[in-house]
């Protein structure tokens, strides 16, 4: 591409990409840039790379930003982006924007070590009583809660605005739970954009970056392009965990999301985070992380550090039971020629079989939990929940993954059983007989409420099999895993859980 007529319009904002190629951290750059300008907001972008040359006009067609100009002073380019067509700048819009562009020299990867938040003093946990009716995390959110997330990634609204947002949110939740008579509550996962990626905007040096920004720097970049069509939510939509320097947990993850939850219920609490494999094939992205770390091994060590430091301090506040959620374990062992590859960015990246993965991820969930109370951690496995669509979900019995499971040190396992596509959950048996089992009772993708009597016959067969004291019940996956694609309303989702309660006073004492 040619260099056009130096730039006419003033740029908003500016920053100095220096030597790095879009291969090398400068797209995650130009996107940390880009988000807080409204529509029609112009960025300049200075580089000496002459890479971009080609790889930006590329990017730019395909995130459907316009390329206004740019020039060329000997080595030094200068490229003017408008975030979406240029036509929609209007006197609005630059009356909203900064008055002077900001200029930023390139940004180098964080060497520190990484520093552990301060312990809080051990508050005892509400106990967890047998057959405890619950969620499995996530809630489908409000409308305009949605609206507020999207502005607060983008960097137009400022986290205490955010926040006190998601409180009103988490409000309706905890009231929906006490009407449906759930016994162990979650704040639905409000807060964030998606069942994992929302760590993004929690841990330092990591970012949200929709995933067709990745096509450019991936070597099968057809290959690549094929995988996100696969996708239930367009590529468009999906913002993926980037990380452009050392992990690091200088704030909590989830610990804020249980304290005020506290403050509106005395119910026990569970909190869902990503579990570590999860976020190991999540976050090792090769085309971005290689920047960072040599090999997923070391990437894994660091979110192993960061997720036990997380698990330790929820379980100091009081929070009942600590879930780990590892659904890609069954992209591992189903994934083939019959199950299309769906909801899981996790599947996009490398794997080296499943024999050797199984035993990646129980090495690591073993690595987070290790020395914890047992009885306090559970884990929640599942074949695919971003669409209601059961025909693009991943299907598979227990059979292959019942020694991994049983493998890892956790004393509950949360676990799909109304579905089909799960098979006979006689084969949960195989599990540790001192583990708790939680059972799906419902199918949160059926828009259809379950009759009591259906759900009562579930329970009575899950009592059979391994007794009332070891039982809990949920739906069998989350109501909205990711926040632009809930798989049910909030109405449905309450008549579901509702319906769970009823069914399990059967079969308590009075």
């Amino acid at each position: 591409m040619e260099p056009t007529s130096h730039h006419l319009l003033s740029p908003d904002t500016a920053f100095d990409g220096g030597d790095l190629d879009c291969g090398n951290g400068l797209l995650l750059l130009i996107r940390k840039h880009i988000d807080p300008l409204p529509q029609g907001g112009l960025l300049e972008l200075r580089s000496t790379e002459i890479s971009v040359d080609e790889d930006l006009p590329a990017w730019c067609r395909m995130t459907k930003n316009e390329l206004v100009s740019w020039t060329k002073v000997g080595k030094q380019r200068s490229f003017l982006i408008s975030k979406g067509p240029l036509a929609a700048r209007s006197a609005a819009n630059a009356a909203s924007l900064p008055a002077t562009p900001r200029a930023a020299a390139p940004e180098a990867v964080s060497a520190t070590e990484p520093v552990a938040l301060p312990r809080r003093e051990p508050v005892a946990p509400r106990p967890v009583p047998a057959l405890t009716v619950t969620g499995m995390g996530s809630w489908p959110r409000p409308r305009w809660l949605v609206e507020a997330m999207h502005a607060h990634v983008q960097g137009r609204l400022d986290d205490t605005a955010f926040q006190e947002t998601a409180d009103d949110a988490v409000r309706l939740i905890a009231a929906a739970q006490q009407r449906a008579g759930a016994t162990l509550y979650t704040d639905g996962e409000q807060r964030r954009d998606s069942y994992a990626s929302f760590v993004a905007t929690r841990l330092d040096n990591c970012q949200l970056v929709p995933l067709i920004d990745l096509l450019p720097l991936v070597e099968d970049p057809v290959a690549f392009e094929a995988e996100l069509r696969a996708l239930d939510v367009p590529a468009g939509e999906v913002r993926h965990p980037g990380v452009f320097g050392r992990i690091r947990r200088s704030r909590p993850i989830a610990v804020h999301e249980f304290d005020f939850l506290r403050s509106v219920t005395d119910a026990p609490i569970k909190i869902a985070l990503p579990g570590p494999y999860l976020l190991t094939r999540t976050m090792w992205m090769d085309c971005i992380a290689d920047n960072v770390y040599a090999n997923r091994e070391q990437i894994a060590a660091d979110i192993v550090r960061v997720l036990r430091e997380e698990v330790m301090d929820l379980l100091d506040a009081g929070v009942s039971i600590v879930q780990l959620d590892e659904p890609v374990l069954s992209e591992v062992v189903f994934s083939g020629q019959k199950n299309k590859r769906s909801f899981m960015c996790g599947a996009l990246s490398e794997s080296e079989g499943p024999e050797h993965e199984l035993g990646f991820a129980k090495e690591l969930v073993n690595a987070v939990i290790a020395g914890l109370p047992r009885e306090r951690i559970a884990l929640h496995v599942c074949r695919g929940n971003w669409t209601p669509d059961e025909s693009v979900a991943l299907s598979g019995s227990y059979a292959p993954l019942i020694p991994t499971l049983a493998g890892m040190k956790v004393g509950a396992y949360l676990l799909e059983a109304c579905t089909p596509r799960a098979g006979d959950m006689e084969l949960l048996r195989g599990l540790p007989q001192d583990a708790r089992i939680g059972v799906g009772v419902v199918n949160q993708k059926d828009q259809a409420i379950e009759p009591d009597d259906e759900i009562a016959g579930r329970i009575a067969r899950a009592i059979s099999l391994f007794g009332a004291d070891r039982v809990l019940l949920h739906p069998d996956c989350g109501f909205a895993t990711f926040a632009d694609n809930p798989i049910c309303s909030a109405t449905i989702a309450e008549a579901k859980l509702a319906a769970i309660a009823r069914a399990a006073l059967r079969f308590r004492s009075p």
